[in-house]
């Protein structure tokens, strides 16, 4: 079995000045109270033009970033790559409203599709529906295809043919896509979509991978009904598993509007859910390929068991593990040292596009409990170690 404690090989690749840096960016984002003041004094000073650019880009953006470009994130990439990581490009831009920022955004993950093509460390591209349609659009869509109005029809078009444009490319590049998972009101026309492409593209590998967010009660029959439908249909299943973003959100919206809510009633309902999905899509592999996203050791844990138990090799293509970028680099480093395959999150693009993602990536890491407390420990832990070593020399 495999040791996520080994600091030694889970920050490797880091310098003290990295550590450092580390350990005060998740001392901050601990306390919810600095966050909050941080994302109000971030945005102000956006608002109004000082020049904070430069720290952005030297703290948050460069423990969660991999470059203002896909250029630029290739340096990030290559360095991976000596750890045996392989890289995700992930245009993570957010709250685009106008159609030329569409196509762009599309023209940008069919670019870091044919990067994959011709670079093995990148086996991945991703993408949001909601970086190439407005949310609006989504949302009344997903309250039924069948009664749309004419202005809502014609953007759904567009949105269908963008997917098939991303989609496609990855077809003909050999690389796999992933659609990422988003709220609850806009998630069944993502998956409706989803499931188009996958019946198009997937039908000599799994090219197409829709996502489900176990944090939802439902997702565990979702996944189930979605290898089902898989061998009915003739088509492989590609599928990636996370726990999911947008907890809050979704029990607040539920409460104000006065339905049950979508969300596991507690983490450990959530935690069973994950690990069943993953030994199920693990029970159907003829037909499924899984990346499973997770920064929890005992979901790593289990998925290595249940590959030794079922005698899969550690470098079978079927399965990716998967973290983001300056996250859990005690569970990827380790996984990567002991052979298994592991892709890390490279989130791109310029800094104040990128801006509401990396102060999402805050507000996650202050409500998610535990995550931050452990992230601490091991810097802490390793920082304590490097000193101890120059002392014994």
């Amino acid at each position: 079995m495999i040791s996520f404690d080994n600091t030694e090989i889970a920050f490797n690749s880091k310098s003290s000045k990295d550590l450092r840096r580390a350990y005060w960016l998740f001392k901050i984002v601990a306390n919810p109270k600095v966050v909050s003041f941080g994302k109000w004094a971030t945005h102000f000073a956006i608002k109004t033009h000082l020049p904070i650019k430069g720290i952005i880009k030297a703290t948050i953006f460069k423990q969660f970033c991999g470059g203002e470009s896909i250029t630029e994130s290739l340096n990030t990439s290559n360095q991976l790559a000596k750890y045996g990581l392989k890289t995700i490009l992930d245009y993570s831009i957010e709250g685009k409203a106008e159609e030329k920022d569409f196509d762009k955004t599309v023209a940008e993950i069919i670019a870091t599709i044919e990067q994959g093509k011709s670079n093995e460390n990148i086996p991945f591209a991703v993408f949001k529906m909601t970086g190439i349609c407005l949310f609006s659009i989504l949302e009344k869509v997903n309250t039924g295809i069948e009664k749309l109005d004419t202005e809502t029809q014609v953007e759904y078009d567009k949105l269908n043919q963008r997917v098939d444009q991303i989609c496609k490319a990855a077809f003909d590049a050999n690389v796999p896509v992933f659609i990422d998972a988003e709220e609850t009101w806009i998630q069944d026309v993502i998956d409706r979509l989803a499931k188009e492409m996958s019946l198009k593209y997937n039908k000599k590998r799994a090219i197409v991978f829709n996502s489900a967010q176990l944090y939802r009660h439902d997702r565990l029959v979702f996944v189930k009904n979605e290898i089902v439908h898989a061998r009915e249909h003739g088509y492989f299943l590609g599928i990636k598993l996370v726990r999911g973003a947008y907890m809050e959100k979704e029990r607040e919206r539920a409460k104000n509007k006065g339905y049950s809510s979508p969300i596991q009633p507690n983490k450990e309902a959530s935690d069973k859910d994950y690990d069943k999905a993953v030994e199920t899509v693990l029970d159907n592999l003829d037909v499924t390929s899984v990346c499973v996203g997770t920064h929890n050791e005992e979901s790593s844990v289990k998925l290595i068991q249940l590959m030794i138990d079922r005698r899969v090799e550690k470098n079978d293509s079927r399965i990716y593990f998967a973290q983001l970028l300056g996250m859990s680099d005690h569970i990827s480093y380790n996984l990567s040292y002991k052979h298994y395959n592991v892709a890390k999150y490279v989130p791109y693009g310029p800094i104040k596009d990128v801006l509401p993602y990396l102060l999402r990536r805050a507000d996650e890491n202050t409500s998610v409990a535990g995550q931050t407390t452990r992230e601490l420990s091991l810097i802490i832990k390793e920082i304590s170690r490097r000193k101890a070593s120059i002392k014994i020399i």
